[in-house]
């Protein structure tokens, strides 16, 4: 093999990896079998570093724990080798030099967090081979979960962005124990000497009395040092609410913008939007919705109520007709005879493969015509068109642009 077309191929092996290990939460099925294999190691291992704390079951299993630790760290150096290499095919870095991008790659968050997940039995084997010094590194592999979980990516997310408001949070935490502090110092300072004698005493009972753990081994005895709790306790549910909000309201904006970006994207790929701009897509956004179908699985009967229209963003579906079936692709619609004509479906869908779709409900539909006269009029030539050729002998070998429902 000549040394271009061996290039070529490693290219793609790189490109196929990368598919693989970057983009598992797709439909592939090979990838989210990886994916999901490594996610039950990452939980297996915490488990096993858990339950390795046990005396007895470090006496009776320890030969297993040390297997798992091995064959972990196995996976994880190769998985760690692989990204590495793999990096130039990540839109990231594209345009990068190969070098310059691995090494901007290898100092982020999620490339350390692999390098923390292989150090430990490496660092036994050449060092201390005692694993239990590296306990808490090794839990630290759970942070890998961050990787597979979109949710957990989504909530760091949210914190890196509302790092500064989390901060200043924590400053207003720190003012707030520090006024209770000094005043529980001065309230209770002659009747608690050895509780409340200085600030740094006191400091303890406000901090836990400001996260309300409330331990109970420091407390105020006087009148006034009571009302001092009393007012530290209830700004302390005011300090725990305001980072709790932030969070909270971060995450569903968040959840808010992964979702309008996947309907964009869906809406982007039916040619009956293809002439509006971003303004008009925008607008559409707001009355379709998504929906994920498996393969096999059935979207409409035959005799229901027509409720919705369905755009084909992603796969394929099979219209079961009494006297032949269709197939449609990406692209195309089904669904909206039964709206236009209030009446009952006379057709089955089913999804030949995992298709993305975009549903209009009934009264959206309507809504939608009338501002967009434009889409109103591709549907209704597009519902006649398939009419024509449903009855017409010849249109047998003909795909229609949606489905007689």
């Amino acid at each position: 093999m000549d040394k271009p077309a061996s290039g070529q191929s490693l290219r793609r092996l790189r490109h196929s990896l990368h598919l693989l290990l970057d983009r598992g939460t797709g439909d592939r099925l090979s990838a989210r079998l990886v994916h999901g294999f490594l996610v039950a190691l990452i939980v297996v291992n915490v488990a096993a570093v858990v339950l390795e704390s046990v005396p007895a079951l470090q006496a009776r299993y320890g030969r297993l724990f040390v297997i798992i630790e091995i064959a972990s760290v196995v996976v994880f150096t190769l998985e760690y080798l692989v990204r590495l290499w793999i990096v130039p095919e990540n839109r990231i870095y594209h345009g990068w030099p190969a070098g310059k991008a691995r090494l901007r790659y290898a100092v982020s968050a999620p490339a350390i967090i692999d390098l923390i997940a292989i150090v430990p039995l490496y660092t036994a084997m050449f060092g201390d081979s005692e694993f239990k010094v590296f306990l808490l590194v090794r839990l630290l592999r759970f942070l890998k979960l961050a990787r597979y979980s979109p949710g957990m990516r989504s909530l760091t997310n949210v914190l890196y962005q509302e790092r500064k408001a989390l901060f200043a949070c924590f400053i207003i935490l720190v003012g707030v124990a520090l006024v209770a502090a000094t005043c529980m110092h001065l309230a209770e300072q002659d009747a608690q000497p050895d509780k409340f004698g200085s600030i740094p005493d006191a400091l303890w009972w406000a901090v836990i009395t400001l996260t309300t753990v409330g331990y109970g081994d420091v407390y105020p005895i006087t009148p006034l040092g009571k009302l001092i709790a009393g007012l530290t306790a209830v700004s302390g549910l005011v300090m725990l609410a305001l980072p709790v909000g932030l969070i909270a309201t971060g995450f569903a904006e968040d959840i808010h913008r992964r979702e309008f970006v996947v309907t964009w994207s869906m809406v982007a790929r039916v040619p009956l939007f293809a002439s509006l701009d971003a303004a008009q897509i925008g607008e559409i956004i707001h009355y379709l919705k998504a929906q994920t179908a498996e393969g096999g699985a059935i979207i409409v009967r035959r005799g229901e109520s027509g409720t919705a229209m369905y755009f084909i963003a992603a796969g394929a579906v099979e219209v079961e007709l009494p006297q032949r079936r269709l197939r449609l692709d990406e692209g195309q619609f089904f669904g909206e005879t039964a709206i236009l004509h209030a009446m009952r479906r006379n057709a089955t869908v089913r999804a030949l493969t995992a298709t993305k779709l975009l549903v209009l409900d009934a009264n959206d539909f309507h809504i939608l015509m009338e501002r967009h006269p434009q889409i109103a009029q591709r549907v209704s030539e597009a519902s006649d068109e398939r009419q024509r050729e449903l009855t017409s002998s010849g249109s047998v070998g003909r795909q229609p642009t949606g489905e007689e429902d």
